[in-house]
């Protein structure tokens, strides 16, 4: 996959963080405010705040971008054979939002070719926002930030959202392997992974995803140092399935998907 030049990544950040900026606008008043709420049929909530959002990113994007493609939470996927592909996810941690904790966010991504290259996670409620570019870095609020240097499992501090993500197989998994670890921890949606880029944790293990919960992810947290893949080390893309490993160093991952991979 051929990289983006330095302008097309300015042009591409100016554009996403405008877009985010839009979605901050619409989100943030809405938080801790009466919200009518929904259930998909998955059974997971939906407000008014989440399609609102979504349909504000996707007709932004539409107008500046019409030959790119688009996946979204709320609404669907169109054209994702095109060569550029934005994922968007508006309001990452609805249960989060719902009931007032203010660690959800906002993610949107850039694909190229089906691979991500450029990623926003955006947390209004906590004024904070990470950009990561591949081969060009991550920004925390402007700031350049990296991953730490644990190499080891049993160095590591692992987060997941919720142990009610895994199927009682990958909980099993999990649990032994978390075990194994310094610490483990729970919550955070995808803040944790904002915590990985600036090396304030090592690890974040999930399931149950979908694609648009970690394309714009995974840029952030490679470019800031660290490796993101599903749990059989494969690289993250449209296809990939439900679940991702994201660590702080190489030596880190191995050792997280050897142990994962064990039954």
């Amino acid at each position: 996959m051929e990289s983006l030049s330095a302008a097309e990544r300015k042009q591409f950040e100016a554009f996403a963080t405008g877009i985010a900026d839009n979605a901050r606008a619409l989100s943030l008043p809405r938080f801790r405010r009466p919200v009518d709420v929904t259930l998909k049929g998955d059974m997971s909530p939906v407000t008014a705040v989440d399609r609102g959002v979504e349909s504000m990113l996707r007709e932004r994007i539409e107008m500046a971008w019409p030959m790119h493609g688009l996946l979204g939470e709320e609404y669907g996927a169109t054209r994702v054979d095109a060569e550029f592909v934005w994922s968007i996810d508006p309001i990452d941690g609805t249960r989060s939002f719902i009931s007032g904790w203010p660690l959800w966010g906002t993610l949107i991504a850039l694909l190229h070719r089906g691979r991500p290259v450029l990623g926003v996670l955006d947390m209004p409620a906590l004024d904070e926002r990470w950009i990561g570019h591949k081969g060009a870095g991550t920004t925390m609020n402007g700031a350049p930030c990296r991953t730490s240097a644990c190499d080891r499992l049993a160095a590591a501090t692992i987060y997941t959202t919720t142990p009610d993500m895994f199927t009682p197989d990958e909980w099993a998994r999990f649990d032994r392997t978390s075990r194994e670890a310094y610490a483990r921890r729970f919550g955070g949606d995808c803040y944790g992974y904002g915590m990985l880029a600036s090396g304030h944790i090592d690890a974040v293990i999930e399931a149950n995803l979908m694609p648009y919960d970690y394309l714009a992810i995974a840029p952030v947290v490679e470019a800031a140092g660290g490796v993101m893949t599903d749990w059989e080390g494969r690289p993250l893309g449209l296809e990939s399935g439900a679940r991702v490993v994201a660590a702080a160093t190489p030596a880190l991952h191995a050792a997280l998907i050897e142990s994962l991979a064990r039954s």
